[in-house]
């Protein structure tokens, strides 16, 4: 594997995405040279170019490519090149339309967009390694090639999943071999229940059009073997870019929420993640259920400072450590990259207004002090064909500098030191939970990342740096961890957690933790299983709120009210510090502390945040109160403070403009 470290810039720097199969050559060395005076040192290429550079069985027409990564070279630009796999061309289809994936219709997905492909295709897998192998061999020694991005946006248009064809016809076969006889995997799945049970391993298909709800069991194995099967897709080019391409390194652009895999498994091998951050399209598309319409609109130009930082957050720590269940003892973690930064309007969300001026510029900031090392905007000059016409760029259309572009020049006169981002908390995810939280949600208004983004969101109004790390990661370097929505807990998980909080960790836990076993049933000794005796409780009740209804809760810092979800518990060695006050949990403990461990059932912002800021206190990490727009973030000696609102903001003495940003010496 390549060493990230070594190669680690000592101050941020900044990039683009560039497309010149979508213009005439004579504008080529025109764009590098001014990507170069904009004071961009890299650009990413080729990701979708199959069809120019194989525009017929393996007859390859290199030509084209080759100039254009000499005309960067010659401009002094490092190039980031792309496995060509997310777009395979028209003749390979039409040639081999088995490899064609199928929706949750079980509906065949038709050529003429991209990532139109089912992962468990061995004809595909064939002509994946055949193709990478190709580019390669060409491209994985030359001087101006420094890294290559697998692929593009795994998930991206719900395409983790192929729920037919030789997704279809493999699943069997891996249940095989993770069951050995349809006994245990009967058992495991519940299937006694409603007559599910099958007597054949080849009886079984993907989880789609049943008469009503799904089997969750069943769901999550399903999401459990298309997760490994993007794992080996991606494992197979990492590998031939290792051999054929010394010393480059290799990162993917994971995606804005995408749930569809387990990505902790898919970024094993990498050098470093990357992820694509469109924050205002993320605003419109990715908001928490219920957030209304009067938030929407107070960030409409900037995205919501907290959505954005939990992407970075959550990637940065992707890359640090699971890869972070392998990484343990490997020294400074690597970095991240922004491999597609929005820098205009996007295309493609419901609403798609304009940024704020400044916008471009604060979206770079922030995502340097989450741990960031390259900033690359999308894309160099706006597309003038097909989908994308309505998605900005650096340049415009006519080839006139936009508004972004100028943004960009500017953050010259800014120096963003690189180094490690150093946090004392830590938020826990995990996949396998997602899968199973949201396929049985039972509150319309409740989501697993809802869930979690109210937890984050609370720490990093209180001014907290945040890594996202597994549930089953390292915890010994953080003071606070917090346990939002893991619902799903194992034995060992649990004894993990347990050994921390001995040796002085603080665990906090939200609603619906540890409420399944990992096949997906529920603990048949009640909830939270093996959690019981840490968190001092066994679940007492759960209660699934409309958006008319409201709990009340009571204890310090309150009153408060809870929305989507109310749980109480019965003490088992805890303390109760909040009560639920009316309704039918009246009386019932809302909020409950055994030694280090705490449990929160409530589902009230307000509450999460007063629980935290007193557990953060207790475990002696600073708590900065924060308004309502204002964040902090800190690396490698720095302090950003920002403001994302459109109004000045009065704080500790400053006035902070709309919509900007300073860096400060860390105290």
């Amino acid at each position: 594997m390549t060493d990230p470290s070594a190669s680690t810039p000592p101050h941020l720097l900044l990039g683009s995405c560039d497309y010149p199969e979508h213009v005439p050559q004579n504008r080529w060395a025109r764009y590098a040279q001014q990507q170069k005076d904009a004071g961009l040192a890299f650009v990413r290429i080729a990701e979708f170019a199959w069809s120019r550079i194989e525009p017929h069985p393996e007859r390859y027409d290199w030509s084209w490519l080759d100039h254009a990564v000499e005309q960067y070279h010659a401009a002094g630009l490092k190039v980031v090149l792309c496995t060509l796999t997310a777009t395979p061309p028209a003749w390979l289809i039409r040639a081999h339309p088995e490899i064609l994936p199928h929706d949750e219709q079980g509906r065949v997905r038709e050529f003429g967009s991209r990532r139109h492909y089912d992962f468990a295709s061995p004809v595909y897998r064939e002509h994946s390694r055949r193709v990478t192998l190709a580019m390669a061999l060409r491209y994985g020694r030359h001087p101006a090639v420094v890294g290559w991005q697998t692929d593009n946006e795994f998930g991206c248009h719900a395409t983790s999943r192929s729920y037919g064809g030789a997704s279809a016809a493999a699943f069997p076969e891996w249940l095989r071999r993770k069951y050995s006889v349809v006994e245990r995997l009967n058992e495991a799945w519940g299937n006694v229940f409603w007559s599910m049970e099958y007597s054949a391993f080849d009886q079984i298909r993907p989880p789609i059009l049943t008469v009503t709800e799904l089997n969750p069991s069943h769901v999550l194995d399903y999401a459990r073997f298309c997760s490994g099967l993007i794992a080996e897709f991606q494992r197979e080019q990492v590998e031939i870019l290792r051999e054929m391409s010394p010393g480059r390194f290799i990162t993917h652009n994971f995606m804005i929420f995408e749930s569809g895999f387990d990505h902790y498994e898919v970024a094993w091998g990498l050098d470093f993640a990357s992820w694509d951050s469109y924050p205002l399209g993320m605003l419109e598309f990715f908001a928490p259920p219920g957030t209304d319409d009067e938030l929407k609109t107070r960030y409409a130009r900037t995205g919501h400072p907290d959505l954005i930082a939990l992407n970075h957050d959550l990637y940065r720590s992707l890359a640090a450590g699971g890869a972070g269940l392998g990484r343990e003892g490997k020294g400074t973690p690597p970095g991240m990259w922004i491999m597609e930064q929005q820098c205009g309007q996007v295309n493609w969300a419901p609403y798609n207004p304009l940024p704020a001026d400044g916008a471009v510029q604060l979206w770079t900031a922030q995502a340097w002090a989450h741990g960031a090392d390259v900033v690359s905007y999308f894309r160099w000059r706006a597309a003038t064909m097909a989908q994308e016409v309505m998605h900005s760029g650096l340049l415009r259309h006519d080839e006139t500098e936009d508004r972004g572009l100028a943004e960009v020049r500017a953050l010259e006169q800014t120096q963003f030191p690189t180094g490690p981002v150093r946090s004392r908390v830590a938020v826990l995810h995990d996949y396998e939970s997602l899968w199973l939280y949201d396929q049985q949600r039972h509150s319309a208004t409740m989501t697993y990342w809802g869930q979690l983004a109210a937890y984050h969101g609370a720490l990093r109004s209180l001014g907290v740096d945040v890594d996202i790390v597994h549930a089953d990661a390292d915890l010994s370097a953080y003071a606070v961890v917090v346990a939002p929505a893991i619902t799903l807990v194992s034995d060992i998980r649990a004894a993990r957690w347990a050994q921390a909080t001995e040796r002085g960790t603080r665990l906090v836990c939200g609603p619906r933790t540890a409420f399944r076993m990992p096949g997906g049933q529920t603990w048949p000794e009640g909830q939270p299983g093996p959690l019981s005796g840490l968190l001092g409780v066994k679940l007492l009740q759960f209660d699934s709120l409309r958006p008319t209804l409201r709990q009340d809760v009571t204890g310090p810092g309150g009153p408060f009210q809870a929305g989507g979800w109310a749980e109480s518990y019965r003490l088992q060695g805890a303390e109760a510090t909040h009560v639920y006050a009316g309704g039918p949990l009246h009386g019932q403990p809302a909020v409950a502390t055994h030694g280090n461990a705490t449990v929160i059932g409530a589902h009230s912002p307000t509450l999460i945040r007063t629980v935290l800021a007193e557990v953060l206190r207790a475990a002696g990490v600073p708590v900065t109160d924060l308004p309502d727009g204002v964040r902090l973030s800190r690396r490698a000696g720095r302090t950003l403070v920002q403001n994302w609102t459109a109004d000045p903001v009065q704080w500790q003495g400053r006035t902070l403009a709309p919509v900007s940003f300073e860096v400060l010496d860390s105290a």
